[in-house]
């Protein structure tokens, strides 16, 4: 645990030394968010990138071009026994050393999109250099080679060029036309002037291979912006899922800081409310019953009577919002016994039937015989069946009908029905019904509303033993609530074993 942690008993649930927002991440988004709001700067930011990523490739493949140059020169000296390629070779491996001083000092420099546009230049520059060079291989001449065999070799040879060349330059686009115009230029011209078929055959076959490399290499540079566009719209949703989760931690943070406050002051209010409510409900009591001597206007005994019953309201509702608390605060704990649901029912029938005959509403009662004992809390339990009574009477108009049922499951546990031929409730009612506070239209125009937190309670403690709740109604049809209880918690009765004797119970001593 962080030091900055208070070790107080109601400070353990909310951690306030947190952060309330990634300021790294919000930064991140909103510069992010800006590059993304305009395309162009969207574009110059690719561009900055594939500049990087050029320049690292041409300074980690730096010795490929010395090789191919060497390697012809070889090839050439051999068929032409002349030591002009050795001079040509030079030349291309001075510019091609120029190139690569250029790549070194952009890498060294911070790059900018201003800086990678300069630089850009520069190297498009250094190409048409390198260009030259293999303009001046394009040019040579072999008087010992019989027939079209040296012009085989050089168009072998620029092909190889410009092939590696067109791989080497996937990053900076238009580097391929730049760097072979030149070859292509001293191509034609030298067909144009010796009017050779080997000559102008040469010129057709490298015009369109250089035109089918220039199509590869921009083909390749559109796919790697892509791709780094790609790349980049998935460190956005990053981003922005690092941004939600921000939000959310502290939009948790400030639910558990109001649930905290919520539990102080209900705790420290309950104490205050129920003392003078039940000052209220006592004198008023006396004053309706007249203990202390009769009243003199009949009108005051009317309004001790309504007092009496505004307490009453009042407390339940106190006591229905202790309850809901507890359950949400983890801190409702269930006295499990073994019970039987029969019986409960049967007490809490009795216990509403009074209110049911005041209205004509005859409760029906459908149970099965020789039902088990189920291992549950006797108070909860006798809480969700008078809730549920409660609002089936008090919702079911004159001369209703309520039946209760109490039976087994097909998964082997118990259920407990309540039906009612009241108004019911409509389907998109039903989850605001289900809701804390929460009433439906029918409740809001009776005369008799309620709190709005019977159903949830009733939710809340059926979870709390593993159970289930199922609310079914239908406007003008009724309204018919299941409470069930899994079958892990129905306690199967074994038989009596008569073989064995009865084990005598031992006395206690005491000293």
């Amino acid at each position: 645990m962080s030091q900055g942690v208070s070790s107080q008993t109601d400070k353990n649930i909310v951690d306030l030394s947190r952060s309330h927002k990634n300021k790294a991440v919000a930064k991140a988004v909103k510069a992010t968010r800006e590059r993304l709001q305009t395309g162009n700067a969207t574009t110059q930011h690719f561009d900055r990138e594939m500049m990087v990523m050029h320049l690292t490739a041409m300074l980690q493949g730096a010795t490929v071009v010395p090789i191919l140059v060497l390697l012809i020169t070889a090839i050439g000296t051999y068929f032409n026994q002349q030591l002009n390629l050795i001079g040509w070779a030079f030349l291309a491996l001075s510019f091609h050393a120029a190139n690569i001083l250029i790549a070194r000092r952009a890498k060294a420099r911070e790059m900018t999109p201003e800086s990678a546009r300069k630089w850009r230049r520069y190297l498009l520059a250094g190409q048409v250099l390198n260009g030259g060079g293999w303009a001046l291989f394009a040019l040579q001449q072999c008087q010992f080679c019989g027939g079209n065999s040296y012009v085989l070799f050089k168009g072998a040879g620029l092909l190889v060029a410009l092939s590696a060349a067109s791989l080497a330059n996937t990053m900076l686009r238009r580097a391929v036309m730049f760097g072979f115009a030149p070859v292509a230029l001293a191509l034609a011209a030298k067909a144009g002037l010796s009017r050779d078929v080997p000559d102008i055959g040469l010129l057709a076959m490298f015009a369109i291979a250089f035109a089918f490399f220039i199509y590869v290499s921009d083909r390749m540079f559109l796919t790697n912006r892509s791709l780094l566009s790609f790349q980049s719209e998935k460190d956005d949703l990053i981003a922005e899922l690092e941004v939600a989760k921000s939000m959310s931690d502290e939009a948790r943070r400030r639910a558990e800081e109001a649930n905290l406050a919520k539990s102080r002051f209900l705790a420290s209010m309950s104490h205050e409310l129920r003392t003078p409510l039940n000052a209220i409900l006592g004198f008023s009591e006396v004053m309706a019953t007249e203990v202390m001597g009769p009243l003199n206007n009949p009108i005051y005994k009317e309004y001790t009577n309504d007092i009496h019953r505004s307490g009453q309201h009042l407390l339940n509702l106190i006591n229905e919002i202790l309850d809901l608390s507890r359950i949400e605060a983890g801190r409702y704990e269930l006295n499990e016994e073994s019970i039987s649901l029969l019986e409960i029912c049967e007490d809490c029938i009795g216990m509403v039937q009074l209110r049911a005959r005041a209205k004509n509403i005859a409760i029906q009662s459908n149970v099965e015989p020789n039902l088990p004992l189920v291992w549950a809390d006797e108070k909860s339990m006798r809480q969700v069946i008078l809730n549920l009574l409660s609002n089936a009477v008090k919702f079911t108009p004159q001369g209703g009908e309520v039946t209760v049922k109490v039976g087994w499951t097909a998964g082997g546990g118990q259920y407990i029905s309540i039906k009612d031929n009241g108004p019911g409730i409509p389907e998109n009612e039903i989850p605001v019904v289900l809701s804390a506070f929460g009433q439906g239209s029918i409740a809001i125009k009776s005369a008799e509303q309620g709190t709005g937190l019977g159903l949830p309670i009733v939710q809340a403690i059926l979870a709390k033993h593993n159970g289930q709740f199922h609310l079914k109604s239908k406007l003008r049809e009724g309204t018919e609530v299941i409470a069930i209880l899994p079958a892990k918690r129905v306690l199967q009765s074994l038989p009596a074993v008569e073989e064995t004797q009865a084990v005598e119970r031992r006395r206690r001593s005491f000293a």
